[in-house]
C-alpha cells in the first residue's frame, strides 16, 4: 500500500474517533453514559463522536443514536485490543504518529495574520517589476558590531558622494564588493575579459533577491537611493531605475550578431552595420525566419526560427526587458546592441500573472522556502516567550561569554572548569535553562568563525539557543496548553491503531486466507448469482463496404473460430469478434436481438458507423458466480463476515455496561 493510500485509509478510520466539538457542559453532557473494559464515557464524548460523523446535518434521531451506540462500542473495543497488544508501543507505529503530530502541530508555530500579509505582500509585488542596480559593502551577518558599524558607515560615505553628484555606476565599480561591478580582465588561457555592470542588476520581481533586498527595491522610490539596507551579505545601497508593470513569462525569437567581449571599435562597427543590413533585408520583404536561417549566429535557436526558451525578467539582460516591454505581440525590434553583440528581437508573446486566487497556491509554496516566513515565526516566538513569562539571568551570560578565549572562534571548545554550569541563563515557565544546557548545545553547533570574535560569536549561539529552545518548550506543551490538539492527537493515535489493527484482523487477512475465502463463497454461492443469460457471438464490422463480403462468409457460417479463418484468407480487417456471456443491459447489440436463437443482422447504431451481426448460440438459467468471477465483491463481504466474527469475540472478551437510564435520557434531550 502506497503512503498516499494509507493516508487515506487512516482518515477514513477517523470517521470513528471523537471530534470534540464544543458544547455545553450541562449536567447531562457530564453523566457516565457507558463503561467499556473498564474505561467510563461520558454523554458529552459520546455525543461528541456523533456530531462528528453526522456530516448531512441530519437531524438525530432515536433511531439513530441506538445505531451509532454499536458502532461506537465496536470502535472502542477495537482500540482497546490494540492497545492490550501493546500495538502502541511499536517503533513503527511511534515513528508514524510523531510524522503526524509534526504536520499538524505546524499551524501552532505560524501566525496566520502575518502569513496572509506577506501572501498579499508577494502578489502585488508579483504584478510589477523593477530595474535596480545596487553597491554592496560586505559584512558577515555574525560581525561584531565593530565591524557592522565600520560597514554601515562605509555605505553612508558612498552615498553620500552620489547625493554630492559623482555618478552611480562609477562609484559602483570603485566600491562595490559585488565582483560583476568591475570589468573582469583578460587572463589568457584562463577567463575571458567581461564588462562590469557597474551595479546594475537589470529587472527582477518577487522572489528573485533576498527579501531585505526586495524590500529596499520595492520600497524605494524610482530614480532615489536607499539608504544601507542590512542583509545576510553586508548593506546595499539600492537605485531604483524603474519600476512597471509584470510582463510575466515571455517567449521571443532573435537573430544574433556576435561582439566579442574585447571587440576594436571597427570590429564593433562592422558588426553594426552587419545587423543594420539584416534589419535592411526584412523591412524589404523578406520574413524574419527566413532572416534567421541567413544570418543569425546563434545556431541552436536558428534552428527553431530564432524562438529561446520561455523566460522571465530576472534570466535575460536588462536590454530585452527593456525593449519588450515597448513592443506588441507579433512586432520586429530593431537591433539593439547587448553585452554579447546584436540582436533583432521578435515579441511572439506573454503569460501575465494570474488573479491572486489563481497565484495563491504556488505564492504560499515559494513563501514556505522564503526567509520570509522567519517574520511569522518571530511573532510567533515572541508570543510563545510572552505566555511562558521569559525570565534572562542577564549576570549570568555576561559572566559566560567573559570566561571564553580565541579558541571559541577557531571551532575549539572546552567549558571552562571553574565555570558554574548550573547557573540559570533563562526560565520558561518552570522550566530553567543552565550554563550546562548551553554548553551541550554549542558542541553540537560550534563552527570556525575566522571573521568574528568569541563575544559575538557567543551571543549569536545563545540568540539561537534561545529561540530554538522556546521553540521545543512550547512543543512540549501543545497538549497541555491546547486542548483541541491533544484531542486531534488522540484522534490520530486511535485511528493508526484502528487501522493497523483491521489491517491485521479483517483486511489483509481476508486476502491472504485463499481457504478461507473459497470456504466462505462455497457457503454463501447463492448470494452472488448470474441472472439468465445468453451466449453470444458479436461481429462487427467497422468499414462499410467490407460489409457485403463480410456477409457472404456469414451465409456459410457463423462459427466464430471458421468465420476467423475466411476473413483472414480474403484480408477483411475491419472485423471485430467477441465472444462472450451476456445479461440484459451488458450489450445494446444482443439486447436487440431480443435473445432470439440464431443469426441477427445487420444491427445499426445511432451512434457509430459500425454494422453489426450477432449470433445468439443459447441461453442460460440463472446459477451461482464463479469465485475468480465476483472475488471483489466476495472478498469484501468476507472482510465484514470476518469483522463481525471479530468483534462478536471483543464483546466477550471485553465487559461493556450502558448505563441505559442516562441514555434514554439523551435520547429525549435530543
Amino acid at each position: 500500500m502506497t503512503k498516499m493510500n494509507r493516508i487515506k485509509m487512516v482518515l477514513l478510520v477517523l470517521l470513528f474517533v471523537p471530534a470534540f466539538i464544543m458544547q455545553a457542559q450541562n449536567k447531562l453532557d457530564k453523566k457516565v453514559l457507558m463503561n467499556i473494559a473498564g474505561d467510563d464515557v461520558t454523554v458529552k464524548e459520546f455525543m461528541e463522536v456523533y456530531n462528528k460523523n453526522n456530516v448531512d446535518n441530519q437531524m438525530i434521531d432515536k433511531k439513530s443514536l441506538d445505531e451509532y451506540l454499536d458502532l461506537y462500542i465496536n470502535f472502542r473495543l477495537k482500540v482497546k485490543e490494540a492497545e492490550n497488544l501493546k500495538m502502541d508501543t511499536a517503533s513503527s507505529f511511534i515513528k508514524e504518529l510523531a510524522g503526524y503530530r509534526k504536520q499538524l502541530a505546524k499551524p501552532y508555530f505560524t501566525n496566520e495574520k502575518v502569513s496572509e500579509e506577506l501572501l498579499e505582500e508577494a502578489y502585488n509585488r508579483k504584478l510589477s517589476d523593477v530595474r535596480a542596480s545596487h553597491i554592496l559593502i560586505k559584512v558577515d551577518k555574525d560581525a561584531s558590531p565593530k565591524d557592522t558599524l565600520a560597514a554601515y558607515e562605509k555605505a553612508i560615505a558612498a552615498r553620500n558622494r552620489i547625493l554630492a553628484g559623482e555618478d552611480f555606476g562609477t562609484v559602483a565599480a570603485e566600491l562595490s564588493d559585488d565582483p560583476s561591478a568591475r570589468d573582469r580582465e583578460e587572463i589568457p588561457g584562463k577567463q575571458a575579459f567581461r564588462q562590469g555592470n557597474k551595479g546594475d542588476l537589470g529587472y527582477f520581481s518577487v522572489f528573485d533577491m533576498v527579501y531585505p533586498f526586495e524590500n529596499g527595491a520595492y520600497n524605494t522610490p524610482v530614480g532615489e537611493i536607499s539608504m544601507p539596507i542590512r542583509s545576510d551579505f553586508g548593506y546595499h545601497l539600492i537605485k531604483v531605475k524603474e519600476r512597471s508593470p509584470a510582463i510575466g513569462t515571455m517567449e521571443v525569437a532573435h537573430i544574433y550578431v556576435s561582439v566579442k567581449p574585447d571587440a576594436t571599435p571597427e570590429e564593433i562597427a562592422e558588426k553594426q552595420e552587419k545587423i543594420n543590413k539584416i534589419y535592411q533585408e526584412i523591412q524589404n520583404g523578406m520574413s524574419f525566419e527566413e532572416a534567421v536561417k541567413a544570418y543569425s549566429e546563434d545556431r541552436g535557436s536558428a534552428q527553431r526560427d530564432g524562438k529561446l526558451s520561455k523566460f522571465t525578467v530576472n534570466r535575460i539582460v536588462p536590454e530585452f526587458v527593456e525593449n519588450i516591454k515597448k513592443m506588441e505581440v507579433g512586432q520586429i525590434s530593431e537591433p539593439i546592441r547587448t553585452m554579447y553583440g546584436f540582436h533583432i528581437i521578435k515579441f511572439l508573446g506573454t503569460e501575465k500573472p494570474g488573479t491572486f486566487d489563481e497565484e495563491k497556491t504556488k505564492l504560499k509554496e515559494r513563501l514556505a522556502k522564503d526567509s520570509r516566513a522567519n517574520k511569522s515565526e518571530e511573532v510567533v516566538l515572541n508570543q510563545i516567550q510572552k505566555d511562558a513569562k521569559l525570565k534572562s539571568y542577564d549576570k549570568n551570560l555576561t559572566a559566560f561569554v567573559a570566561s571564553l578565549d580565541s579558541n571559541f572562534t577557531r571551532g575549539i571548545y572546552e567549558p571552562n572548569a571553574t565555570q558554574a554550569v548550573t547557573n540559570p541563563l533563562f526560565k520558561l515557565g518552570k522550566k530553567v535553562y543552565t550554563v550546562g544546557d548551553f554548553n551541550a548545545y554549542i558542541k553540537t553547533k560550534i563552527t570556525k568563525q575566522e571573521s568574528n570574535d568569541a563575544a559575538a560569536y557567543a551571543y549569536k549561539l545563545y540568540k539561537d539557543f534561545l529561540k530554538q529552545s522556546s521553540l521545543d518548550y512550547e512543543d512540549s506543551i501543545l497538549e497541555t496548553k491546547y486542548p483541541e490538539f491533544a484531542r486531534l492527537m488522540k484522534e490520530y493515535r486511535d485511528g493508526i491503531l484502528l487501522f493497523d489493527l483491521m489491517d491485521k484482523q479483517v483486511w489483509s487477512k481476508a486476502v491472504k486466507d485463499s481457504a478461507g475465502l473459497a470456504q466462505f463463497h462455497e457457503q454463501n454461492k447463492n448470494n452472488y448469482m448470474w441472472k439468465e443469460r445468453v451466449e453470444a457471438i458479436i461481429f462487427t464490422v467497422t468499414k462499410q463496404d467490407d460489409v457485403p463480403r463480410f456477409e457472404k462468409i456469414l451465409a456459410e457460417t457463423q462459427d466464430d473460430m471458421k468465420v476467423a479463418e475466411l476473413i483472414k484468407r480474403d484480408t477483411i480487417r475491419s472485423v471485430q469478434i467477441r465472444r462472450g456471456m451476456f445479461e440484459k443491459g451488458d450489450n445494446k447489440y444482443v439486447d436487440m436481438t431480443d435473445w432470439k436463437l440464431g443469426l441477427s443482422g445487420p444491427l445499426k447504431s445511432n451512434v457509430d458507423k459500425n454494422t453489426v451481426f450477432v449470433n445468439v448460440l443459447r441461453t442460460v438459467e440463472p446459477e451461482p458466480k464463479k469465485l475468480d468471477k465476483a472475488r471483489g465483491l466476495i472478498t469484501s463481504d468476507y472482510q465484514n463476515y470476518l469483522e463481525k466474527q471479530w468483534v462478536s469475540e471483543l464483546r466477550k472478551k471485553y465487559p461493556v455496561v450502558v448505563n441505559t437510564a442516562v441514555f434514554e435520557k439523551v435520547k429525549a434531550s435530543y
